[in-house]
């Protein structure tokens, strides 16, 4: 065991402040990463805060952070994937149980004995998962993955969370070039979701209710942007979708959109609005349309997300930061000011 600089919160009422952390001495398996950047991601607002209480209380001290990106500091003598000075990055989960049917077919995300990357149990160490907000991390292999030399890491960051979560719902959907493609909220999810389907050929249809946002939705890679709150603009694309994905958290009608769907048009939301919404039967039954959830990919899928992203040169929007401004980052936030995401530069830490 070696200690780790990170910040961390005491309670749910207590700001993110520097402190010292337990890491294991990495095993035969493990890769220990020195982390350059990590994102911050809105459910690590949640943990901090305690938000998720009734679902997933959060354990103090709070070390959050699931959008990692390092470089390879050490290896264990079993670990055939990375050597040291790689680039490497670690997402939102750290392990699963590896022999159920979900992990067999590398969707690890709906392994019902994940780990995840923070405030989870640690196996290792005994209490909780501490996450990115820290100098350093040690990884089972088997969850470290592989980062597109090309890319600026500060910007890959998020897609090991925000990323996934848009990419993973589009391949399973079959987004492919000619196909009709809405997203909306031009947020941190949505603005991954404009950039993949465009870079998977489809036509991007973005819905916002901030006219102020049209410009950056078509620098993105949108064809059209639709002001969801003009009825006329909405019913001109009734009936004309192959997939939308729906990145919004707050209370809207979802119904609206599923009746923009064409037959077999699929609504997948990812984001997770805080009280349930009512459905129109008939908009789903008239067309067979369906409307389904996705979370994050499981680690074969996030790979190929990365190496999608180096091909065709695709990162995050982000907003650097150094650690010391990661409470007013919060803040921010909770305000939406930031386009489109935030990315702590770690060597920052060093000055603690």
């Amino acid at each position: 065991m070696y200690k780790a600089k990170a910040y961390s919160a005491t309670s749910a009422t207590s700001p993110l402040a520097s402190a010292t952390i337990p890491r294991r001495d990495p095993t035969d398996q493990d890769v220990q990463i020195e982390i350059l950047y990590c994102g911050i991601c809105h459910s690590d607002l949640h943990q901090v805060r305690n938000e998720w209480s009734g679902v997933m209380p959060t354990v103090y001290p709070c070390v959050p952070g699931h959008e990692i990106v390092g470089r390879v500091a050490k290896v264990g003598s079993a670990v055939t994937k990375f050597k040291t000075g790689d680039l490497a990055a670690v997402g939102c989960m750290v392990d699963s149980d590896r022999t159920c049917k979900e992990c067999q077919a590398g969707l690890e995300q709906f392994c019902r004995n994940f780990t995840l990357t923070y405030n989870f149990p640690d196996k290792h160490l005994g209490g909780v998962t501490y996450g990115g907000y820290s100098d350093s991390i040690v990884v089972d292999q088997r969850f470290v993955l592989r980062v597109p030399a090309n890319l600026n890491q500060a910007g890959v960051a998020p897609l090991l969370c925000a990323g996934i979560t848009t990419y993973s719902p589009m391949r399973h959907w079959g987004v492919t070039k000619g196909k009709k493609v809405g997203v909306v909220g031009l947020g941190g999810l949505g603005h991954m979701g404009v950039k993949f389907a465009h870079a998977l050929g489809a036509h991007v249809v973005v819905f916002t209710t901030s006219t102020n946002k049209k410009d950056d939705a078509l620098r993105l890679g949108a064809d059209e942007v639709v002001i969801s709150k003009n009825n006329d603009e909405m019913q001109k694309h009734t009936g004309s979708f192959d997939f939308i994905l729906d990145c919004v958290s707050a209370d809207h009608d979802v119904s609206a959109y599923i009746n923009l769907l064409g037959r077999d048009g699929n609504l997948t939301l990812v984001g997770a609005p805080e009280k349930p919404f009512p459905v129109s039967a008939f908009g789903l039954i008239f067309g067979r349309r369906s409307l389904s959830g996705s979370p994050i990919g499981g680690i074969p899928e996030t790979q190929e997300m990365l190496d999608f992203c180096g091909k065709h040169n695709l990162t995050s929007d982000v907003e650097v930061i150094p650690i010391q401004k990661v409470n007013e980052a919060y803040e921010r936030l909770l305000k939406a000011d930031v386009k489109y995401r935030f990315s702590i530069d770690m060597a920052s830490l060093k000055s603690e």
